[in-house]
C-alpha cells in the first residue's frame, strides 16, 4: 500500500496486490514505510486488516485454500494435524493447543486453516518468535511438561489466561511424546476446560 505513504487511499492495484497474497495463502502481509513514515499510518493498516477480513470472509477463499494445499505426508504428525482440523470441524473446540520444540506441528496444524484459533506452547523463545509470523497461530514460551496430565492442566491454564477458551469449553490439544523431542508428535487429546 505505498502510495499510502502520500495518501489516505491505496491504489486499486495496491489492494488487488494484498487480496491476491491472501488468496494464495500468504501467511502474514506487511507495512513498511507506509506505517513508519507515512502521513497516513492508521489508515494504511486499518486498509491492510480489512482486505484481509473481506477476502478471509470470502465463501471461495476457504476453497482456493483446500484446493491448493499441499497433501499431508504419511506421518504422524501429519496424521495428528489433519485430524485435529476433522475434530475442530465436528466438535465446537475454542482453541487447538500444540505443544512444539521446533515448531513444524504448529506450522502444521496452520496449513490445514482450521476455524478455532491456534495456541503454540513452546519452551523456546526463538521458536515462539518465529511462529508470530505464521497464519492463526499465537505463540508462547512456557516450560515444557514432563506427563500427560501436567500438559492438559497447563494448557487449559494457559487457554483460559490468553483468553482463547472459558470454563466448560473444549480444547483440543497435541504433543509429542516423549516430550521435548522434536518432531514425535503422536498425541492428540480433547480436554474440557
Amino acid at each position: 500500500l505505498e502510495s499510502m505513504i502520500s495518501s489516505p487511499v491505496p491504489t486499486r492495484a495496491e489492494a488487488s496486490d494484498v487480496a491476491t497474497a491472501i488468496y494464495h495463502g500468504a501467511d502474514a502481509v506487511m507495512l513498511s514505510a507506509e506505517s513508519a513514515s507515512g502521513k497516513y499510518p492508521l489508515q494504511a493498516v486499518q486498509m491492510m486488516e480489512r482486505i484481509v477480513a473481506e477476502v478471509e470472509s470470502d465463501p471461495y477463499h476457504r476453497q482456493l485454500l483446500e484446493a491448493s494445499q499441499t497433501p499431508a505426508q504419511s506421518t504422524s504428525a501429519d496424521a495428528i494435524c489433519a485430524a485435529m482440523d476433522t475434530i475442530s470441524g465436528l466438535l465446537q473446540i475454542a482453541v487447538i493447543v500444540t505443544y512444539t520444540t521446533s515448531g513444524s506441528t504448529s506450522l502444521r496444524a496452520a496449513r490445514e486453516r482450521p476455524i478455532p484459533p491456534i495456541l503454540s506452547m513452546t519452551p523456546s523463545l526463538a521458536t515462539a518468535r518465529c511462529l508470530a509470523l505464521v497464519w492463526g497461530v499465537h505463540s508462547v514460551q512456557t516450560p515444557d511438561v514432563s506427563d500427560v496430565a501436567e500438559m492438559v492442566e497447563h494448557a487449559c491454564r494457559r487457554a483460559l489466561a490468553e483468553e482463547f477458551a472459558k470454563a466448560g469449553d473444549t480444547i483440543l490439544i497435541s504433543a509429542g511424546m516423549p516430550f521435548g523431542t522434536p518432531g514425535a508428535t503422536n498425541l492428540l487429546r480433547i480436554a474440557t476446560v
